[in-house]
């Protein structure tokens, strides 16, 4: 996952993305979370492939892994 998931203040303000694609992590996340399957957004967008997509959500299930989140704001 680590040579697929970038972090670069050059690339998108330094925002987690594939490859330095300027895909960023959180748009394929949002793709995902908007009901778009994974072979939809690799139809739509032939530059990314199979395992990026996995890497963004492994990536996005290492950020959830923590102690205690406190109260979120309404």
């Amino acid at each position: 996952m680590d040579d697929r998931v970038t972090i670069d203040p050059a690339i998108c303000h330094g925002k987690p993305c594939i490859r330095g694609l300027r895909y960023p992590v959180e748009n394929i996340l949002e793709w995902l979370a908007g009901g778009m399957s994974i072979d939809q957004i690799l139809v739509d967008y032939e530059d990314l492939e199979r395992e990026d997509i996995l890497a963004a959500l492994s990536f996005a299930a290492r950020l959830t892994h923590v102690k205690r989140l406190g109260r979120l704001a309404a």
